[in-house]
């Protein structure tokens, strides 16, 4: 039930922007996510996706997921530890800084 709500509230935000982030202060911010998701946002494994070119909204969303556990999976582990000090102005820089590179091929 909680996927489900979670895929209708995504779907309904779709068209909306929420992310204000800095990409700039989101560069210097990420370089704990570089360890899994590469310096330049292409993930060293299968395990771990790419970020380079995702929606920033999206990013933020799923940020603020692992954070209050409503997104759990394989590496729910290692990214509840990676976002618990994060605040939502964080996130946003963050999710800015990958938004504005291209995608990965």
């Amino acid at each position: 039930m909680k996927k489900i709500l979670l895929a209708i509230s995504l779907a309904t935000m779709c068209g909306t922007s929420m992310a204000a982030g800095d990409a700039e202060a989101g560069k210097g911010k990420s370089a704990m996510c570089a360890a899994c998701h590469g310096a330049n946002g292409v993930g060293i494994g299968p395990m771990f996706p790419n970020l380079a070119g995702q929606k920033a909204d999206y990013m933020v969303l799923q940020l603020k997921a692992f954070k209050d556990g409503t997104r759990k999976g394989a590496n729910y582990a290692q990214m509840i530890g990676m976002v618990a000090a994060l605040s939502d102005q964080d996130m946003e820089d963050i999710a800015a800084f990958y938004a504005s590179m291209d995608a990965a091929k």
